[in-house]
């Protein structure tokens, strides 16, 4: 009889990205952005125009509007479940903290990066002493 192990790696990440701004002013208007995605896109859930783990290949129309309004061109349909999934975003001055376990963060990047932001991504299970990371 074989036995065999295998673990997940959903879940299993303790991803960090810190989003360091060159004032307060950009990381406001980007964690603005973020805040309004989110918000929108647990609209479009509760309506059920978004079905988590079954991306869209378009946007609706709520969603196209608002992107529209934020001057957000480059997420996709695709990439807007992942403002539904457990990612703590917190600002600290001219920084913005985002914590999660998901591996999927190119929503949360392109917005930081479209605001100025120099990214720093890396792993609090390598970097424990950083003081960030899940259970922090």
């Amino acid at each position: 009889m074989k036995i065999w192990h295998q673990h997940g790696s959903e879940h299993s990440a303790n991803l960090v990205m810190i989003g360091r701004f060159k004032d307060v002013t950009e990381a406001t208007k980007a964690m603005e952005i973020i805040d309004a995605l989110t918000k929108q896109v647990a609209e479009d859930r509760e309506k059920g125009t978004l079905v988590l783990g079954n991306p869209s290949e378009r946007y609706g129309k709520e969603m196209l509007d608002l992107l529209g309004r934020l001057n957000v061109v480059t997420i996709g349909p695709q990439e807007l479940e992942q403002f539904a999934y457990h990612a703590p975003v917190k600002m600290a001055g001219s920084e913005i903290v985002l914590t999660t376990e998901e591996l999927d963060i190119s929503a949360f990047l392109k917005v930081m990066f479209l605001r100025g932001a120099r990214i720093e991504i890396y792993s609090a299970h390598d970097y424990p002493d950083t003081g960030y990371g899940r259970g922090r």
